[in-house]
């Protein structure tokens, strides 16, 4: 479809370059520039420095250049030329992957897996399910969504170790076949120690595809909301990038809110997205203003729309797994509608031994910039990994649900170059096994007539369902440390209703992000299900996010099929 404003945008470009060209041999007569631009350029703002008094950052109104004249009408057609979204187009891209198998206890019993604390694909869900429509099934990531919520697990961590363990074991909610495991790592108190002085980076996106107001202007909010929790000890400094990568604002104190705010309602959109230089040049402030033994981290805000420059997705991820390891970490923020590229994000996140967050709403900025800010930013376990061996003589077939993306090798595990996720302070990480009991009736593989495994595990450590390892290295380390703890065989409930509100309400929202993925396994689970569950074990709810998320299984069942007993 035409564009006529983008037309009218062409026009007034080649003019303006046009104006600046004397005629050639040939006689045309070129166009006096009074027809086409002022003779003048407006004052130009300089970066503020710390040295510079406050008249001299502002050079009075000039004659314009030649040259000058002839780069602004260039700026004009880049702009006017970069890609917009046609409307009614949905350009989102979500990687595709397959929900986790079935695994034979007796042939694989070796489970292992990257933790991960992003919670993007819970709120951009939400933001779907608001705006009237299913999420594309790639979207729902079953793990982003259980770990949305803090499941305020009791055991605190002791000595030096930085996390504690919680193990649960109870009954399925949607198969009366199979049992669930529940493993929990609660994060050590944010509160327990003094903040560290923070050296934050904001890389943000001010190219044209963000100027929506769900896009820059939530954005501009959200990065003030994270200024009003800063200190004097903290330094922040601001890169742009659009068809160009620069800095809007050097690194100055966390404490000089107005000068930060002012640099930040400065920021407008327009042009293409070299993302790309953006990155690079946002990790060389980053090591400009590095703070030993602080947090030094980028917080990428964009679409993740990269359309300029290096737009290969390996290409950009390596970029950021090479400069990780100058101790600098990347949070990615996702903004907007309609190009969102959901994939890179995540991708970017992963590799910046960072986080990924989805920014819906202002309260959602909140949440993850102010009220979980320090879980946000400061790490206090790096590289943490499980593994869960399950006993064949107590677990016949077992699957994980969720961390599709996560998933290692089992020699891995024990490999410190291997990468894997980052825990906060604070932070709580929730991970579910859906297992079926030896002997149950619910086994959906059949054994092997010729099964040289079947006598193992007979009698060793009979009273043991699985045995639970973990990995991780302090901030810094180069060796990882282990942690070790069986999970016992007695401990099981066989009543949901004896289990803990913790273990329903993340069932229910395991069940639910497996239902808008097409609930391949959980046979006759209705959102009616799902929703019975969750109100069952909603508990505390100091700021209302569970109560949200009934609302969000109301909506989803409306729109799949008119009522709560509907399925996709």
């Amino acid at each position: 479809m035409q564009n006529p404003f983008r037309h009218a945008l062409i026009a007034v470009a080649v003019a303006a370059t046009t104006a600046c060209v004397p005629s050639g041999p040939s006689g045309g007569r070129a166009v006096p520039a009074a027809e086409t631009l002022p003779s003048t350029l407006p004052a130009r703002v300089e970066p503020e420095r710390a040295d510079a008094p406050a008249a001299a950052m502002i050079e009075p109104t000039r004659q314009a250049s030649t040259r000058e004249r002839v780069a602004a009408g260039q700026r004009a057609y880049a702009d006017a030329m970069a890609p917009m979204p046609a409307p009614g187009i949905d350009r989102e891209n979500y990687a595709h992957f397959d929900d986790n198998g079935w695994q034979v206890a007796a042939e694989r019993p070796v489970s292992t897996f990257s933790i991960d604390v992003d919670t993007g694909s819970y709120s951009n869900v939400r933001r779907m399910l608001n705006a009237g429509r299913l999420p594309p099934m790639d979207a729902v990531r079953a793990e982003e969504m259980i770990n949305y919520f803090d499941y305020a697990y009791d055991a605190q961590p002791s000595g030096d170790q930085p996390f504690s363990v919680t193990t649960e074991t109870g009954p399925s909610p949607w198969n009366p076949h199979t049992r669930l495991l529940h493993v929990g790592i609660r994060g050590v108190d944010a509160n327990a120690a003094p903040p560290k002085a923070a050296n934050l980076v904001f890389l943000v996106d001010v190219s044209g595809s963000m100027s929506s107001p769900d896009k820059l202007d939530l954005l501009k909010a959200a990065l003030k909301l994270l200024v009003g929790q800063l200190g004097i000890d903290d330094r922040i400094s601001i890169v742009t990038y659009a068809g160009a990568a620069g800095v809007a604002l050097e690194p100055v104190a966390g404490s000089e809110k107005a000068r930060i705010r002012a640099a930040i309602d400065g920021l407008s959109a327009g042009g293409s997205t070299h993302g790309a230089a953006g990155i690079e040049l946002a990790y060389a402030m980053a090591r400009q203003g590095f703070v030993d033994g602080g947090i030094n981290r980028i917080l990428l805000a964009t679409d993740g729309d990269f359309n300029v420059g290096t737009v290969n997705f390996g290409q950009l991820v390596d970029i950021v797994e090479r400069e990780r390891t100058h101790g600098v970490s990347l949070t990615t923020l996702g903004f907007g509608t309609g190009n969102y590229n959901d994939h890179l994000m995540e991708q970017l996140a992963d590799a910046g031994d960072g986080n990924h967050a989805y920014i819906d709403t202002l309260n959602e900025a909140r949440r993850v910039l102010v009220e979980q800010r320090r879980a946000t930013l400061e790490t206090i376990a790096a590289d943490v990994k499980i593994q869960v061996e399950f006993n064949p003589a107590a677990v016949a077939e077992y699957r994980l649900i969720g961390y599709e993306n996560r998933l290692l090798d089992r020699a891995d595990f024990n490999n410190d170059r291997v990468d894997a996720g980052e825990i906060g302070a604070g932070h709580t990480v929730t991970a579910l096994y859906e297992f079926v009991p030896a002997g149950s009736p619910g086994r959906l593989i059949d054994p092997l007539r010729y099964d040289a495994t079947a006598a193992r595990g007979k009698t060793a450590h009979a009273d043991e369902l699985a045995f639970l390892k973990l990995r991780y290295k302090t901030p810094g380390a180069a060796e990882s440390t282990l942690i070790t703890m069986p999970v016992p065989f007695g401990d099981m409930f066989d009543d949901l209703s004896l289990t803990t509100p913790r273990y329903r309400f993340s069932a229910a929202v395991a069940a639910f992000a497996q239902r808008l993925r097409g609930g391949e396994n959980l046979r006759d689970f209705t959102y009616a299900d799902v929703l019975e569950l969750a109100r069952g074990a909603r508990g505390d709810d100091p700021f209302g996010y569970r109560g949200e998320f009934l609302s969000l299984v109301a909506l989803a069942a409306s729109l799949g099929g008119g009522n709560l007993a509907a399925t996709r």
